[in-house]
């Protein structure tokens, strides 16, 4: 009986210690760049706007996974674009890199991570973060 006790005991401690499963998502509307979410995160060398726009490009089309710099600061990892292909390496991605961009999706909030579905494109102001001219085309510099 003793053993049994003991046994109740451990599996709901284990029950109530167990994590928590992963949020369900919620509709949002975000605004702010695409970007090459390897140099942006990495800090590998400047990520953000014409300078950077070629090396970005390469790195969507190699599969990188690309992600929305927002105005909110947080960075949004896109895992697909709903109304394209079901991966992220296509050509629509590739054609609004280093875009100011205003998308509606579903974001999934895990393990530190802002992971978006975009459902739409809403609004696409193009290049706006114009720094070629302080950071030179990166990677190769001026």
């Amino acid at each position: 009986m003793k053993t049994m006790i003991a046994c109740a005991a451990v599996g709901l401690g284990a029950l109530l210690c167990s994590p928590a499963p992963s949020h369900a998502a919620s509709r949002v509307t975000i605004t702010g760049e695409v970007v090459d979410t390897w140099c942006s995160v990495a800090g590998i060398m400047f990520g953000y706007g014409t300078a950077h726009h070629q090396c970005a490009v390469w790195c969507a089309i190699g599969g990188i996974p690309v992600s929305i710099h927002g105005d909110d600061g947080k960075t949004y990892m896109v895992l697909r674009i709903e109304e394209d292909d079901v991966t992220v390496a296509n050509p629509r991605i590739v054609r609004i890199q280093t875009h100011k961009v205003t998308v509606d999706g579903d974001l999934v909030q895990r393990d530190g991570v802002n992971y978006l579905i975009v459902s739409k494109v809403a609004d696409d102001k193009g290049i706006v973060n114009l720094t070629q001219d302080e950071y030179g085309v990166q990677p190769f510099g001026e």
